[in-house]
């Protein structure tokens, strides 16, 4: 179910209030309020430097905020480090892609299942019957997900023998592997050529409607942005400009003005 086909009320999956951050007696963020829905795909725009990715490094645990505090999914995450967030149920991919570039493209989706799936030290020094077992559902759980993103067929290729878009679109799945509850992506469009940013968008909305997951993007290209967000906000020098539809908001005088500078 698509996230413009949820009830509006009592859905909240993120909820931020009154978040900010100073770095140097410079605010960064300031005041910054955010409610998304569960299912929707939500869009976070600005003008460069205007604060957006430091919001993901709030939301992320790569900072800890000054004020405000982060609900997920109605737990409070404010200030826990990274990887209590990702437990939490909040993946994310980066700006530069992040793969690990020398390993198998299974390997790095392997590397995101081992939140679900563990065996101990032991069992891996001696290849116990328990390793075994391990090793062959993570194998099958991770090909289930290439196939999904049509990258079952390079399972064995090195990640960086991989186009561009592929990468993009493997960096999503190993994300994915994780079980998000919110998956946040940071410009995951940045240097596509039309067609990927195409494939892209339906990669995108085939995530959301086909994984129980909400998602949240930091996005320039607009044509993206307006062919697949429901609802946006816009950072400028830290906070809030606009939020809402997103027909709406990309048609506000404001905003138009802080893009174009008129």
């Amino acid at each position: 179910m698509s996230g413009a086909d949820k009830n509006t009320s009592g859905n909240i999956l993120l909820d931020v209030e009154k978040l900010g951050i100073s770095f140097g007696g410079l605010k960064a963020v300031d005041n910054f309020n955010l409610k998304i829905e569960k299912g929707e795909l939500y869009g976070l725009i600005g003008p460069n430097g205007a604060g957006k990715t430091t919001i993901f490094n709030l939301l992320t645990g790569v900072y800890k905020p000054d004020t405000g505090r982060i609900i997920l999914d109605g737990a409070d995450i404010t200030g826990k480090p990274t990887i209590e967030i990702n437990k939490a149920g909040i993946a994310r991919t980066f700006q530069n892609i992040r793969l690990f570039s020398n390993l198998p493209v299974i390997d790095n989706v392997k590397a995101a299942l081992h939140n679900h799936y563990r065996y101990g030290l032991i069992h891996g020094i001696f290849r116990t019957p328990l390793y075994y077992r391990t090793e062959k559902a993570m194998d099958e759980k991770a090909m289930e997900i290439l196939k999904v993103f049509e990258l079952d067929g390079v399972a064995d290729y090195k990640a960086s023998q991989l186009p561009y878009g592929r990468q993009r679109k493997l960096e999503i799945a190993r994300a994915i592997a994780t079980e998000p509850k919110l998956l946040l992506l940071d410009e995951p469009a940045a240097g596509m050529n039309p067609q990927e940013t195409h494939e892209l968008m339906e990669t995108i909305k085939f995530v959301r409607d086909n994984f129980d997951t909400t998602i949240l993007l930091i996005e320039h290209d607009m044509k993206l942005v307006s062919g697949i967000c429901e609802k946006l906000t816009v950072l400028n020098f830290g906070r809030v400009l606009k939020q809402g539809e997103t027909y709406d908001v990309l048609h506000d005088a404001e905003v138009i003005k802080a893009y174009l500078g008129d």
